[in-house]
């Protein structure tokens, strides 16, 4: 999902040096790929880090790997509306 925000920000620059203007569009997908890797290090971690550290670290690790993950996706679709209506307009 990072790659896709880093292809996203890529496009949107080509365009800018093509004449167009700037769009709030990449700042967008900037923030959404780094919250993507904070789900991707919650998720990495819940999953290899012993049970030594208790039941409810990796609980609450799985919590902030799936409320970021969903708070991504959620910036990532409203990215993709900026996206397109920019375009239009």
């Amino acid at each position: 999902m990072v790659g896709v925000c880093l292809t996203g920000i890529g496009l949107l620059h080509v365009g800018i040096a093509w004449g167009k203007r700037a769009s709030f569009a990449d700042d967008l997908l900037a923030i959404d790929s780094l919250i993507f890797l904070i789900a991707m290090l919650a998720s990495y971690l819940a999953v290899r880090t012993p049970d030594a550290r208790g039941r409810a670290w990796l609980h609450r690790l799985e919590q902030v790997a799936d409320a970021s993950f969903i708070v991504a996706m959620l910036l990532l679709t409203a990215a993709c509306f900026v996206i397109t209506y920019a375009v239009s307009a």
